[in-house]
């Protein structure tokens, strides 16, 4: 696979994560640990499915214990330090911090062998950072940040370098199948499942809810963690870094055209922002 098809499936990734917020929202009241550990044991058997199907055999997953560690401590880590930033600090500014990986992933992309970070590829994810800024900013009304809010500030913080340094280091284990994922997965959801036993009531989903769980388990947290490692292993990581910028605003306008949210100059301009920023990382950085 060449380099820029690589990137462009690591690009779907994006896509299928924008639609997170939309497709959570039908999940009802379902908490955030339950709601994990059924969309990853769906996500884990997607991988399997598929790699069977290719004639891949469970074999895959035998693989050295620093691959698990990767793998575990990228997917299981991310989702619960973001949960707990949630709990500790408001939702905005929890987020905002959060969605530093981005900008991180470009940054780290300097230590990956081969790779030349360039001024225009920290210009455009900068960019992709102002966008998601007034995005989030305008949604909460202004970003507060406070004292008594730390623990969860570090927890959003603690988030955003662990996915971040799961997604550059993929590239370190670029001879590892893309299969191994499911593996990742169905830990993931393990230890997932675990955290909802001890800290959590259990409220299952109900009806059409399960659809949703199903949609999410399918795609944004199965198939997209799929892609994302071919686009990390494969791709231009720089590139993706930036273009991830763009998950939050694809998501707030398909809650737009769902009527879940309302169209506002703050979006037109996180629009113009990061669709900027995208292109002063593409052509400025290839120039």
């Amino acid at each position: 696979m060449s380099r820029s098809s690589a990137t462009l499936v690591g690009f779907t990734a994006i896509l299928l994560w924008s639609t997170l917020a939309l497709a959570t929202s039908s999940t009802g009241a379902v908490p955030p640990f339950l709601l994990t550990a059924l969309t990853f044991t769906i996500g884990g058997m997607v991988g399997i499915a598929a790699g069977l199907a290719r004639g891949v055999g469970l074999s895959v997953l035998r693989q050295p214990w620093p691959v698990w560690v990767h793998g575990i401590g990228g997917l299981f880590g991310y989702h619960f330090f973001y949960f707990s930033a949630l709990k500790l600090a408001p939702p905005a500014e929890a987020g905002l911090i959060a969605y530093l990986w981005p900008l991180l992933i470009v940054l780290f992309s300097a230590f990956l062998p081969g790779e030349r970070l360039r001024p225009a590829h920290v210009a455009g994810a900068l960019m992709g950072l102002a966008g998601t800024v007034v995005l989030l900013g305008a949604r909460a009304g202004g970003f507060g940040f406070a004292p008594e809010y730390v623990p969860g500030y570090l927890a959003a913080a603690a988030c955003a370098v662990i996915w971040s340094v799961y997604s550059v280091a993929s590239r370190r284990f670029a001879g590892v199948p893309t299969e191994v994922v499911a593996g990742f997965c169905l830990a993931t959801a393990a230890l997932s499942a675990l955290c909802h036993i001890l800290f959590e009531p259990s409220v299952w989903p109900a009806g059409s809810e399960w659809l949703a769980v199903v949609a999410l388990g399918i795609g944004p947290v199965g198939i997209a963690f799929y892609t994302w490692d071919i686009g990390m292993k494969r791709g231009d990581v720089r590139l993706l870094g930036v273009l991830s910028y763009a998950a939050p605003v694809l998501s707030t306008l398909l809650l737009v055209v769902a009527g879940f949210a309302a169209p506002s100059s703050a979006l037109a301009i996180a629009c113009a922002l990061i669709v900027g920023g995208a292109a002063v990382a593409t052509l400025l950085a290839r120039r």
